[in-house]
């Protein structure tokens, strides 16, 4: 019981918001995506299918609308990023929401919860925090998975990266927090196991990882600003146009 309370706590609390105390977190880089480098959101829908759905779900998207937006034809969709099945055994169609096999009993039983839906994870946590924290898994014997994580203190979710990423253990140094107390904190990591990935591969995996999460979570956001910016052009257009026909109804007044 207690394992399945700890548990339950690491799935939930990333997705509620509530950020890691003390003001002390590791790493806190700032990134920013680009939504024209479909390339990279590719790369990301790629991790996605093969780390994260496993255990969590994008099903406010299909997968033949992920692949028309990031430019993958549906031949390719279902070859490269589908690989669950129908109730009936068949493999998944590409019309199909982005949800996984696991069902709701097992995850329930397995876990104390069902796994969060990531659909609009970057909505609500932002990307330069997902960016940081899908980076700062560290070992720690003492949690339930011998992790734990830099940026969300006693994290209960396992890190499914550590393949890619290795293994890392945390540097610690005094400093001062917002309250001006002198606290012990993280301030770097060295790799103890290393994984599949260098750093900066690495690096390159999770913002690529958190570009499409980005995208998932408001796909239509770059058709809106195209619009918006179409908008802009014709009535600022439309406003020359109008001053001109001002002027040329009013001419024989004055």
């Amino acid at each position: 019981m207690k394992k399945t309370l700890i548990v339950m706590i690491g799935f939930l609390l990333p997705v509620m918001g509530f950020a890691a105390g003390g003001g002390a977190s590791f790493p806190s880089d700032d990134i920013t995506i680009d939504w024209d480098d479909k390339a990279s959101m590719q790369r990301g829908a790629r991790t996605f299918v093969n780390y994260c759905m496993s255990c969590h779900e994008a099903s406010y998207s299909r997968y033949n609308r992920v692949g028309a937006d990031l430019e993958i034809d549906d031949a390719q969709v279902s070859e490269n990023l589908i690989f669950t099945t129908d109730k009936n055994g068949d493999k998944t169609k590409v019309g199909a929401l982005m949800t996984n096999s696991m069902g709701a009993d097992y995850a329930s039983e397995a876990f104390g919860i069902i796994p969060p839906d990531l659909s609009l994870i970057a909505r609500s946590r932002g990307v330069d925090w997902l960016y940081n924290y899908l980076r700062a898994f560290y070992v720690d014997e003492s949690r339930p998975f011998g992790m734990n994580n830099g940026v969300f203190d006693k994290v209960g979710m396992p890190h499914v990266l550590a393949d890619l990423q290795g293994y890392q253990v945390p540097k610690m140094a005094m400093k001062v927090d917002a309250n001006g107390d002198q606290i012990e904190a993280i301030v770097g990591f060295d790799i103890v196991k290393p994984g599949a990935l260098s750093k900066s591969e690495f690096d390159q995996t999770i913002y690529d990882l958190v570009g499409f999460l980005d995208y998932v979570s408001e796909p239509y956001r770059q058709t809106r600003q195209n619009v918006g910016t179409g908008v802009i052009i014709f009535l600022f257009l439309f406003l020359i146009l109008a001053y001109f026909l001002k002027k040329e109804f009013w001419k024989d007044i004055n």
